[in-house]
């Protein structure tokens, strides 16, 4: 059974699409996903299957607008993508560490999409990069790393110009989301 990370956009952030974590678990059970799994209330689901990503993201999406009435992006990576994200950020130490020292917040994130951007949307959005707003994208994620606060920067602003729905996690929860995934595998 491959071990799933399923990401949803947009729940339970500032008041809105509100899901409780229990009732999501047991209702994507009922799909039929094993070791069912979330972390913080933002929506990330670890859990296994023997079906493929495209089919589950269908599924998940369908079961959540059914069961709570909510529309949500559900990006699917696997273990394996998961930990390779976090073994291969772009950013040296040097810049994470730098960037901690004067960000507002956490300073490392990623956006992860459904898809890879096309060529001349992903142009467009690294155009918006400067030295305190750095990115790189690799396939279907994007690495962002701020020097201020990614709160009313105009490269997070901007994520909509890659023309795929994208959401954000931090990399403490990404590095928890991989943690967990090694958990699960013992």
């Amino acid at each position: 059974m491959t071990i799933y990370i399923a990401l949803l956009r947009g729940i339970n952030v500032g008041g809105h699409n509100k899901i409780i974590m229990a009732e999501l678990r047991s209702s994507l059970e009922q799909l039929g996903l094993h070791n069912v799994k979330t972390y913080i209330q933002s929506g990330n689901i670890l859990f296994e299957s023997d079906e493929a990503e495209e089919l589950l993201q269908t599924k998940i999406q369908d079961k959540i607008k059914e069961d709570f009435g909510i529309s949500s992006v559900v990006v699917i990576r696997t273990a394996e993508e998961i930990q390779q994200i976090v073994s291969q950020s772009p950013f040296s130490n040097q810049e994470i560490s730098e960037a901690e020292q004067s960000c507002k917040g956490e300073c490392l994130h990623v956006a992860l999409l459904p898809t890879a951007p096309s060529k001349v949307n992903s142009d467009l959005f690294l155009s918006f990069t400067n030295e305190r707003e750095l990115s790189v994208i690799d396939g279907r994620d994007v690495y962002l790393l701020f020097y201020d606060s990614i709160r009313n920067s105009k490269l997070g602003n901007n994520l909509k110009k890659l023309e795929i729905p994208a959401t954000v996690r931090n990399w403490k929860t990404l590095m928890k989301l991989s943690n967990m995934v090694e958990e699960l595998k013992h």
